[in-house]
């Protein structure tokens, strides 16, 4: 068998972009050449995309000054035999270039366009987590021109379908939670307002499609308010991750039984990171999914998959076989009837 052409799309016109070309930098160095050839495929911030090389992605850096053409898909004049989307947020983790794939009838890593959907937005997530009695923090969702009220604080105020903690804020009074929601509503159309959980911050990655596997967990102890961009992407201290996380046997079990539950519940396949919260009365609360998580050279998802025994390359390599076999298994289904 010849080498696998793996299409790696990256970029996008979310406010995650920038993360998207580092995780896209750091793929691109570890895939194995032995076995793909990889096509760059960048997608640049007004939505056009572009076929690249090597040059476009140095360590670190973003996108700029690209040059300019229509929004015809290269993909369909690429032969590629699987593509890897790290695209974050809107427009790539959405559902939407699921959509595309699936139009295409492509192989792709991650969730379908359900699972891509439901993953990002934290609103509907939260609804089929709470029918599946999985437990999550108390919130509420504010819409443009809607009055807010929140009678206790502090509370974490999101954009519904977001990212990388990109305009998230943290209020302790109600002073400043009209600015922190209008601020939020710059990024998406509805708002999540959500009470702060008092607890550590802990991490699992799930691995597979129909039959998945959690990793050891992690646990993020934040040297700021919260778990910010900064901390996540940019700035190797901005927080101590603890992996694996110091918890008890009975501890471990729960919490990546609540992940694997988490993922088949939201319909997700291939890749997701579960972040949940272990409260001090014991009590593991789920604070949302990642479908297409972060992949920089300090993200959680493939650290975690290192500390279980599964390095970032082969890591990747197994993304890209279950990509490859789901494919198999829906060209198996029945198109037409009679």
């Amino acid at each position: 068998m010849g080498k696998i052409r793996v299409g790696l799309v990256f970029g996008g016109r979310s406010g995650e972009h920038e993360v998207s070309v580092r995780s896209a930098a750091s793929i691109y160095r570890a895939l194995d050449r032995d076995k793909y050839i990889v096509v760059l495929l960048g997608v640049d911030k007004v939505g056009q995309w572009h076929k690249l090389d090597q040059k476009w992605l140095p360590k670190g850096a973003e996108m700029k000054a690209l040059p300019s053409g229509d929004k015809s898909l290269v993909v369909q004049e690429e032969k590629v035999d699987v593509f890897f989307p790290i695209v974050h947020g809107t427009f790539g983790e959405d559902g939407t270039l699921q959509g595309m794939f699936e139009l295409l009838d492509a192989a792709y890593v991650g969730a379908g366009v359900l699972g891509s959907a439901v993953g990002m937005d934290k609103d509907v997530q939260k609804r089929l987590l709470v029918q599946a009695e999985i437990p999550v923090a108390r919130y509420q969702v504010v819409k443009r021109g809607q009055k807010i009220k929140v009678d206790k604080f502090p509370v974490f105020v999101k954009p519904a379908n977001m990212g990388s903690s990109v305009g998230i804020s943290k209020c302790k009074s109600k002073r400043g939670l009209e600015t922190a929601v209008t601020a939020a509503l710059e990024f998406d159309t509805k708002v999540v307002v959500e009470e702060e959980v008092k607890g550590r911050e802990i991490e699992i990655s799930v691995l597979g499609n129909d039959d998945p596997v959690a990793s050891v967990p992690g646990e993020v102890i934040a040297k700021n308010e919260f778990y910010d961009y900064e901390a996540k992407y940019i700035d190797e201290n901005g927080a101590e991750l603890v992996i694996p996380a110091k918890l008890s046997r009975d501890e471990v079990a729960e919490c990546q039984r609540l992940a694997i539950k988490t993922f088949k519940v939201l319909e997700c396949a291939g890749m997701a990171r579960v972040d949940m919260f272990l409260t001090p009365t014991g009590k593991f609360v789920i604070n949302e999914i990642n479908t297409l998580p972060g992949f920089t050279n300090i993200s959680m998802y493939p650290k975690l998959w290192g500390a279980s025994g599964l390095p970032y390359s082969k890591l990747l390599g197994k993304l890209i076989e279950l990509a490859i076999e789901r494919k198999r298994v829906k060209d198996k289904l029945r198109r037409s009837y009679g």
